[in-house]
């Protein structure tokens, strides 16, 4: 087994190495004066199974240099290649929604297996059916793996678990579930990218303290919006969880006004300075449930127990 880290996320390749007690792989990273990337393995990898760790979040370099990196280890010869994927970028144009329009997930799917990767690990995915798209496997963890036990551990609540959409209720079921809470979801309407209006509350939050569960917080409008919306409704403390913390434009600014009780995300994305430096976030590592997943892949075990 080798695994290697791309630039986008290196903290989190090197917690991943840490949890398998391997070290983290060499490799060389240039740019040319133009800005073009130069990639080279600094170790043998001939015959190895190699892992290599790389978030597709913004800018799009992100994704062109983890290409770039499968690209030389099936040059180098790799028995087999797994892109560690914690943050799948561009999963949500996920259909032909209106004309003319792409379908961007099927497109980065395609890339992803032109450079001849073997396999895909990574972490909620924006639609789980996006696994369709790929004609090689996806295992696709979850991160109720991390952000379970943490709520567990906070005694005496009465939770009741809210998805901000639709979309999300079979995730809001698990966690329900798990924790034995009840379940509610919010009736949004999106008029346009990134602007949500929150039109109604199903389910019963009065006096109850909620655990609001998306998989990406992006301008925070939609997670913001259902916060107030709960409030009037009654509910007690509200607190977050989150796997993909993006945190674009006015994200920290709206969600220091917006008060909430927690704001949890996973590091499957690395928080910006402003962010890091708000001090309004908890960060749980998806090192271990990484790790393992790597572990069992390269074994040949089962990853059953991690799909949480």
């Amino acid at each position: 087994m080798k695994l290697f880290s791309g630039s986008a996320h290196p903290e989190l390749g090197d917690r991943i190495a840490q949890h398998l007690g391997i070290p983290i792989g060499q490799i060389e990273r240039r740019r040319f004066s133009d800005g073009e990337y130069w990639v080279k393995y600094q170790e043998n990898i001939r015959g190895h199974d190699v892992f290599l760790v790389q978030p597709t979040h913004p800018p799009a370099d992100h994704l062109l240099e983890l290409l770039i990196m499968m690209d030389a280890a099936r040059r180098a010869s790799a028995a087999r290649i797994t892109a560690v994927i914690p943050y799948f970028g561009y999963a949500r144009q996920d259909r032909k929604d209106q004309p003319r329009v792409a379908i961007t997930s099927r497109l980065i799917a395609n890339l992803i297996e032109a450079a001849r990767c073997d396999r895909i690990l990574t972490m909620d995915l924006h639609t789980p059916q996006l696994q369709g798209f790929f004609d090689i496997p996806v295992d696709h963890l979850y991160s109720s793996y991390v952000f379970i036990p943490y709520f567990r551990n906070i005694a005496g609540k009465d939770w009741v678990i809210v998805s901000p959409d639709v979309g999300g209720i079979a995730l809001a079921r698990s966690y329900a579930q798990r924790l034995g809470a009840s379940i509610a979801f919010i009736d949004k309407r999106r008029a346009r990218h990134n602007e949500s209006d929150v039109m109604n509350v199903i389910g019963d939050v009065q006096g109850k303290a909620v655990l609001l569960i998306d998989d990406i917080v992006d301008t925070a409008g939609t997670i913001c919006k259902a916060a107030q919306r709960l409030r009037e409704l009654g509910a007690g403390p509200v607190h977050v969880a989150c796997t993909h913390p993006i945190l674009s434009g006015k994200a920290i600014e709206r969600i220091r006004d917006a008060r909430f009780d927690g704001f949890i995300v996973s590091d499957t994305v690395p928080l910006h300075d402003v962010a890091r430096l708000s001090g309004l976030f908890t960060v749980l590592s998806t090192a271990e449930a990484f790790g393992e997943a790597i572990k069992r892949i390269s074994l040949g075990e089962s990853l059953s127990n991690l799909f949480l």
